[in-house]
């Protein structure tokens, strides 16, 4: 008997639309799958390589022979690239040392001069010091 009899819907529930089971696509965007530029990034265990640092392990004098022979050899590398770096880059040219020794030579006069002295200093546009020449006196006409 329970078999037999069936229950009915009412209006309202068939008038609603049954509730789909959403499909993971659903929830995403239709665009295009961005394809950028390559990644420049590099990634690392241990920031050891990013600081540049000395090996770890030290010994002075032979008190541990065995990480004497480690240090020597894993501090090579960075000794070397040092010696490297100091050969090739030259901070300030020859001409430009000679040039700034020129400036500096009158700015420490400038400094060390007594109170009359410093009447006789004078600064370009470019803030050089120079030495202002004598004056000239007014000379009085012959007769």
């Amino acid at each position: 008997m329970a078999a037999e009899r069936k229950t009915k819907l009412s209006k309202n529930l068939l008038r609603m639309k049954p509730r789909r089971a959403f499909i993971e696509e659903h929830w995403y965007l239709d665009l295009p799958e961005f394809k950028g530029k390559e990644s420049f990034i590099i990634e690392e265990q241990s920031f050891l390589l990013c600081e540049d640092l000395l090996y770890g392990r030290m010994s002075f004098r032979g008190f541990n022979p065995e990480v004497e022979k480690l240090m020597l050899h894993m501090n090579a590398k960075h000794k070397a690239e040092e010696v490297e770096d100091e050969t090739v880059e030259l901070d300030v040219s020859d001409e430009e040392m000679a040039r700034r020794y020129e400036t500096l030579v009158g700015t420490i006069g400038k400094k060390f001069a007594r109170k009359r002295d410093h009447a006789s200093y004078e600064e370009d546009e470019n803030g050089d010091i120079q030495p202002i020449k004598a004056k000239k006196m007014f000379l009085k006409p012959h007769d």
